[in-house]
Order: C-alpha cells, then structure tokens, then sequence
C-alpha cells in the first residue's frame, strides 16, 4: 500500500493505495475489505460504503474471469473527500477477450457506482491485453438520507 501514512486517522485531501493480488476469487474479499476501510475513513456513509465495498467485489470477479492464469489482480484507489475511484485491471488471457457489458452482473455494477467503465489496452499484435474497469464512488451529500444533520 501506499500513503500508508495517510491510513493512521481519517483520510485527508488527496490519497493513493494500491493491492495487487493473483487474481483469483479467494482473494477478493482482501481487496473489498480495503475499500470498505478506505470509504470508511474519508467518512462515506454506511449505504456508500456498502455500494462501494459490492462494486469492488463485482469489478474484480468480473476480471478475475478474463484473467491470464497466474496473472495479476491490481486495483487502485484514488481517495478523494467527496469520492473514490477506484481502477481494477488484469492481464486477459486472450488476445480478443472483453467485459461483457449485457449481463445482470454489469448492471449490478452500475447501479452500484456512480460512473463506470471499461478499459482494454493492447493486445493488437497478439500478445495479451490488459482489461480495466474503472469506476467512481461519491460520498453521500449531507441530509441526502433524508435526516437533518
């Protein structure tokens, strides 16, 4: 991780944190802990932590999928007061291979966060590309749960 000096009390200004994992589905919860905690800590309400922490999830079983075997996992946080972005990616394990972006698990995700998209770099000479989704998650607005603060 980096910044972890950032991690000690409640996140301030502008943070970066980086997990790579092997990208395997037993590893996942490892990577949606981190932003549970990371959400957490810039002050995110529940339900905003909970919508971020299941797009984690959803991102990275989608690209553990498509992943190359014995490839990386590696997810980015950026950590913003008002949101966090967060980019996923993995080496595919095709030269052709895609997200599929017409499935129930895709509109989960986008229900999920606020802005999502997929990435593809490579691949055009053969060799295997690198899929991303990258999504963003806003911090709820003050009262946006209908209660005064």
């Amino acid at each position: 991780m980096s910044d972890a000096a950032d991690l000690d009390g409640a996140l301030d200004g502008v943070s970066t944190v980086e997990v790579r994992t092997t990208a395997s589905a037993a590893l996942i919860p490892t990577i949606r802990a981190v932003a549970s905690d990371l959400a957490a800590r810039a002050d995110f309400d529940l339900d905003s932590i909970s919508d971020l922490r299941m797009a984690v999830d959803e991102a990275c079983a989608t690209l553990v999928d498509v992943a190359a075997p014995a490839s990386n996992l590696r997810c980015v946080f950026h950590v913003r007061p008002e949101r966090i972005q967060v980019h996923a990616e993995v080496q595919a394990d095709k030269p052709d291979a895609t997200v599929s972006t017409d499935t129930f698990g895709w509109r989960v995700l986008q229900t999920l966060a606020d802005e999502v998209e997929v990435r593809h770099h490579g691949g055009a000479d053969g060799s295997r590309p690198t899929l991303g989704i990258r999504l963003n998650k806003r911090a709820a607005a003050p009262g946006a749960d209908g209660q005064d603060l």
